[in-house]
C-alpha cells in the first residue's frame, strides 16, 4: 500500500467517523422531537444516514480500485462530505435549535476528530517501525509536529466544549479548522515517510 493510499484512508476514515458520531448524537434527539418536528427531524436524519452510507460505499469502492482512482475521486468525495455538513446545518436550523443538542453533537464530533488524530499518529508510527526508515529523524520530526498539532486542536476544541453558548456555525467552523489541520498533517507525515524509505516487501 502506498503512502498516498494510507493518507487517503486516514482522510476517509476520519470523515466517516465524524459522520457516525454526528448521527449517533442526532438520531436519539430526532426520535424525541414533537410530532411536526419529528417528521422533519426523521427525514433529515434519514438523509444524513443515506449520505454517510453513500460516502462509505464510494470509499470502499475506491479502495478496491487502486491509487489512481483514489486521487481522481477525492474531489467527488469532498463534495459528498460538504453535502453531509450542509445537511447537519439544515438540521440545526430547522429542528435542532436547542443549544444543548448542538453542544452534544459538537462534543461527539470533536471526540471523533481527536480519536482520528491519535489513530493516524499511531498508524504512521507503526509504519515507520516496519520500514526502519533510514531518514527516520525527518519522519520523527513530522510525527512530533503532528502530535503537537493534535494536542493544540484538541485543546481548542476542548475550550469550545467548556465555553458553551456557541452557535452551530462557530462550532462547525472550529471542527472544519481542526479537520483541515488533520488533513495537512496526515499528508505531510505520509510524504515524509515516503521520502525517508521505500516500503519493505
Amino acid at each position: 500500500m502506498t503512502e498516498q493510499t494510507h493518507a487517503f484512508q486516514n482522510w476517509a476514515k476520519e470523515r466517516i467517523d465524524e459522520m457516525d458520531a454526528a448521527l449517533a448524537s442526532l438520531e436519539p434527539k430526532a426520535k424525541q422531537a414533537q410530532a411536526e418536528a419529528k417528521a422533519k427531524a426523521d427525514q433529515l436524519v434519514s438523509d444524513l444516514n443515506q449520505r454517510r452510507d453513500q460516502f462509505r460505499s464510494k470509499v470502499e469502492e475506491l479502495a478496491r480500485a487502486g491509487e489512481s482512482a483514489l486521487q481522481a475521486s477525492k474531489a467527488q468525495l469532498e463534495t459528498q462530505w460538504n453535502g453531509f455538513e450542509s445537511q447537519i446545518k439544515t438540521y440545526f436550523e430547522t429542528v435542532g435549535h436547542q443549544m444543548e443538542q448542538q453542544q452534544a453533537t459538537f462534543r461527539d464530533v470533536a471526540a471523533a476528530q481527536a480519536k482520528a488524530w491519535r489513530e493516524t499518529v499511531d498508524s504512521i508510527h507503526e509504519e515507520v517501525k516496519k520500514r526502519a526508515a533510514a531518514g527516520r529523524s525527518d519522519v520523527d520530526a513530522v510525527l512530533k509536529q503532528m502530535k503537537s498539532n493534535a494536542e493544540q486542536a484538541e485543546a481548542r476544541l476542548q475550550k469550545l466544549k467548556q465555553a458553551g453558548g456557541e452557535s452551530w456555525g462557530a462550532l462547525s467552523a472550529a471542527l472544519s479548522e481542526s479537520r483541515k489541520a488533520f488533513d495537512r498533517a496526515n499528508q505531510e507525515a505520509w510524504d515524509a515517510l515516503r521520502r525517508a524509505a521505500p516500503p519493505q516487501a
